[in-house]
């Protein structure tokens, strides 16, 4: 089995309540194992173990009340 990692950039995170707030939904998408989020830069690190769609992340981002960059 593969795994698969993609990158994003999310927009509005401020403290460390919103990283763990990303990380919670964006956790949730079936298929994902693991969500790194680095706040300084907005980066926010995916690792799935199936194809996850730009859509269920930007969703679960959105529902976490940030934006995909």
């Amino acid at each position: 089995m593969t795994s698969s990692t993609t990158t994003y950039t999310v927009t509005g995170m401020t403290c460390g309540h919103c990283v763990a707030s990303v990380t919670e939904e964006v956790h949730e998408i079936p298929g994902v194992t693991g969500v790194a989020v680095d706040l300084g830069s907005g980066r926010v690190t995916v690792t799935s173990d199936e194809p996850v769609s730009d859509d269920a992340v930007q969703s679960a981002v959105e529902e976490a009340g940030y934006q995909l960059a």
